[in-house]
């Protein structure tokens, strides 16, 4: 593919609000990356302060314990974005990002990025609201990290990631398939538990493992499950 068509940003869905000829100038100010697969783009505690922008492939949002142990936060597939606390409050990076795959970045200075968010109050508000959702998000799994023992974590997990893959009345087709190690590390616990979970649920005919994908087909008995836990 030729090289103007690979450095475009009309997939980046935080900047659907810009008119045509103020993307091409934004383009222009980026800084262009191609990342291989396993490598390292930021490290916790480091001074940068862009925001990158995924236009092709998959970065992972991880820190790592004492011991080495990896915990994953998310993966940010392309149209998506991170690195944006950085560029908002210039202190150091809160976690390490990785490539999950070979990857087309691009990323923006903090005044820029401060000027664009001047420029287009529509971005501000989408990066706002994004913002609001990871918060969300983050509280209900500390909630679930208090609450919930590690199967029902990872019961939890499976209807996080559903309806992020867009759930379908009461069934959902969760695509690339969950590794069970990636599960793993984002509920805290070992991958021989989320192995003996998909099992179970395999065979009480809740998940099917289909090609590349995971059906689930029935989110209401996972959801009554987790709630129980819960005490709902």
């Amino acid at each position: 593919m030729e090289k103007h068509k690979k450095q475009s940003l009309a997939i980046i869905n935080l900047l659907k609000p810009m008119q045509k000829e103020h993307r091409i100038k934004l383009e222009q100010r980026c800084r262009w990356r191609n990342v291989k697969q396993n490598e390292v783009i930021l490290d916790r505690q480091s001074e940068s302060s862009e925001i990158y922008f995924v236009v092709s492939g998959r970065v992972r949002v991880a820190n790592y314990s004492m011991s080495g142990r990896e915990i994953t936060f998310d993966d940010m597939g392309s149209g998506q974005y991170f690195g944006q606390l950085a560029a908002l409050d210039n202190q150091p990076r809160s976690a390490n990002v990785i490539a999950v795959e070979d990857t087309l970045l691009a990323s923006l200075g903090r005044t820029p990025f401060k000027e664009l968010l001047l420029s287009y109050p529509e971005i501000s508000l989408k990066l706002l609201v994004e913002m609001a959702q990871i918060i969300r998000i983050s509280t209900d799994r500390i909630m679930d990290l208090s609450t919930l023992g590690a199967n029902n974590r990872v019961l939890a997990e499976l209807l996080r990631l559903a309806h992020s893959c867009g759930s379908n009345g009461n069934s959902a087709i969760i695509k690339p398939i969950p590794v069970h190690n990636e599960v793993a590390s984002r509920v805290s616990t070992t991958r021989e538990t989320v192995a003996r979970v998909f099992s179970d649920l395999s065979k009480r005919q809740l998940i099917r493992r289909e090609g590349d994908a995971l059906l689930i087909h029935d989110m209401v008995i996972l959801q009554e499950m987790v709630e129980d836990f819960r005490g709902i």
